[in-house]
């Protein structure tokens, strides 16, 4: 199969499915490496294909029904993430990313996407497997957060548990 042939079939699969895909099941399918497929979304990606690699893999963005999009500020400690990302979704909220300011690079922003309590297990986990570190460290623990709710009431949920928590970065 040809590379472009791949990339119409990776398309398919992104758009028929909701759940993030990884690389990983990508290459398994079509007998190639990870690296192949990380390379063929590199170039669906520069075709204007709307594509997000999440902690669970690829996702098709998709024109999402209307949202309330919100921003924190927050900041606590390492053993603190999990408490704050269970509270977002326990609260009907999507953590969608988080942001740092780098002193080099600005603004470095990670796609999250975690809306359930298993998102947030899986991306735990995967912080727990891995030598790399939050981005949070990288800033003693200041960062933002883009959460997605359905609207104002469920906002005002979310930030009062936060606050609860100390987790908002206030004056």
């Amino acid at each position: 199969m040809t590379g472009e042939k791949r990339r119409l079939k990776i398309e398919e699969i992104l758009n028929k499915n909701t759940e993030a895909i990884t690389a990983s099941s990508l290459a398994k399918e079509f007998s190639v490496s990870r690296q192949v497929i990380v390379g063929d979304i590199a170039l669906m990606r520069a075709a204007g294909l709307k594509i997000s690699a999440t902690p669970r893999g690829y996702v098709l963005d998709r024109e999402e029904e209307t949202q309330l999009v919100f921003t924190i500020a927050c900041k606590h400690e390492d053993e603190d993430m999990g408490t704050e990302l269970y509270i977002v979704v326990d609260n009907g909220g999507t953590v969608y990313d988080v942001t740092v300011e780098h002193p080099i690079y600005g603004e470095i922003v990670g796609e999250l996407r975690l809306s359930s309590r298993y998102d947030v297990d899986l991306f735990l986990k995967k912080v727990a497997e891995k030598t790399v570190q939050p981005l949070m460290r990288l800033t003693d623990g200041i960062h933002l957060h883009t959460i997605k709710c359905k609207d104002e009431e469920t906002k005002k949920r979310i930030i009062q548990a936060l606050k609860k928590e100390n987790f908002i970065l206030e004056e």
